[in-house]
């Protein structure tokens, strides 16, 4: 009986592939939290230190994408629209605010706050899922996130209130969090469950991670008019304006050029979907990173068009693009299988152009991105032209797994 209750918990073939309104609400408090990161890589730029400042801002954008992750993968399993999963989307949404309002001192005063709601964050899904699911085999993953979130617990508490010893006890708490995510989440005599193996709705990964993407862009877009509506209005920022939007227009051009549409069809054909979705979780992260940190760069020549290019501003200004390139290579490599020479060519120009445009102004440094990635952008509609629309064919999750454990 109770593994029927906790069964009526799972997604069937008849719930709804796309995300659904209670998942988009709970995007709403990412677009204010993706902010507040831009805005204290911004200070990182502008205090002393900054690949030491960046590094911290860093270990905090991993958290919050920590979480987002594994509620995206937690509505993915189960049924978004039973009781127990909103209760639980609800509540990460409410802890996702909290950190995203505690994010630009988290590491100073704020520290406790943050680390107090993510645990509760880490600690609370599990436990409600393992009460919801009752008697049903898939209980063992949730407790298994349940004893992994218990023993990194008192790293983020005693850092939080031990500030000497912050910094190292957070770093050490977040690798334990990630290791978890690839070793599956070991326990004594119940092994481990790794995400690749497990039972998801290929489609709504899809929709999940084309969403985060988007709202990245969002995000770059409000970060472009917050800082022109707080400049002078007048010609000598408009030019940095408008570039920073072609850069953002050009980022989800190259993203959605067939890859960012195929993933959902990549899954679906995949074998193993779970080993494809894990893997583009990762790119993803790089990609969103790679958009977050072009954000800066706009602020930073949106405020200063005609200065000389500080080599610092040129790691957000081109550094942004090009990580986002990287990725984005890996990304068409999971769908199709191939990486396509233009986007390997316009990493490789991004790269040998930042030393040359420090002799310039910052806004020939961000009309440079503009120009490679409207090159790769063009290169892509070349290639298309006059062509069929390509098809997956991704390498990853084609070999077939034997029938699904109990846990999957």
């Amino acid at each position: 009986m109770g593994e029927q209750r906790g069964g009526a918990l799972l997604r069937t073939m008849s719930s709804p592939e796309r995300a659904t309104f209670l998942e988009l609400f709970f995007d709403l408090v990412f677009v204010f939290a993706l902010t507040r990161v831009s805005q204290r890589l911004v200070a990182d730029v502008d205090g002393g230190g900054m690949a030491v400042n960046a590094g911290r801002t860093l270990l905090l954008f991993l958290v919050l994408w920590h979480v987002w992750a594994i509620t995206t993968w937690v509505t993915s399993r189960y049924e978004p629209e039973r009781t127990a999963i909103q209760a639980v989307v609800v509540g990460v949404m409410f802890g996702s605010l909290v950190l995203g309002v505690t994010l630009p001192r988290a590491l100073e005063e704020r520290a406790p706050a943050f680390a107090l709601a993510y645990v509760v964050m880490m600690v609370g899904r599990p436990l409600v899922l393992m009460a919801a699911l009752r008697g049903h085999p898939r209980r063992m993953v949730p407790v298994r996130l349940f004893g992994w979130a218990v023993a990194t617990a008192p790293l983020w508490l005693v850092g939080a209130l031990v500030p000497e010893m912050r910094l190292p006890l957070w770093v050490a708490a977040l690798a334990v969090d990630y290791l978890g995510v690839f070793l599956g989440w070991p326990l004594p005599r119940l092994g481990r469950s790794r995400p690749r193996t497990w039972l998801v709705t290929g489609a709504h990964l899809a929709e999940r991670y084309q969403q985060i993407f988007l709202i990245s862009l969002g995000e770059s877009i409000l970060v472009i008019g917050v800082s022109y509506s707080g400049e002078e209005f007048s010609g000598r920022s408009a030019a940095a304006f408008g570039l920073a939007f072609l850069v953002t227009a050009l980022l989800w051009r190259i993203y959605f050029h067939r890859a960012g549409h195929l993933l959902g069809e990549a899954l679906r054909r995949a074998g193993t979907p779970g080993r494809l979705a894990e893997s583009s979780e990762w790119t993803h992260l790089f990609m969103v990173l790679g958009v977050l940190v072009s954000a800066v760069g706009y602020e930073l020549v949106i405020a200063h068009p005609y200065d000389a290019a500080d080599p610092r501003w040129l790691v957000f200004v081109v550094g942004g693009p090009a990580l986002f390139l990287a990725a984005r290579s890996r990304f068409e490599y999971e769908i199709f299988g191939r990486v396509s020479r233009s986007r390997l060519v316009g990493l490789a120009a991004l790269l040998l152009l930042a030393p040359a445009l420090t002799a310039g102004p910052a806004l020939l440094a961000l009309g440079a991105a503009a120009g490679v990635l409207a090159l790769v952008a063009l290169a892509d509609a070349r290639h298309a032209w006059g062509r069929p629309p390509e098809s997956s064919a991704s390498p990853l999750g084609r070999e077939v797994l034997g029938e699904a454990g109990p846990e999957a």
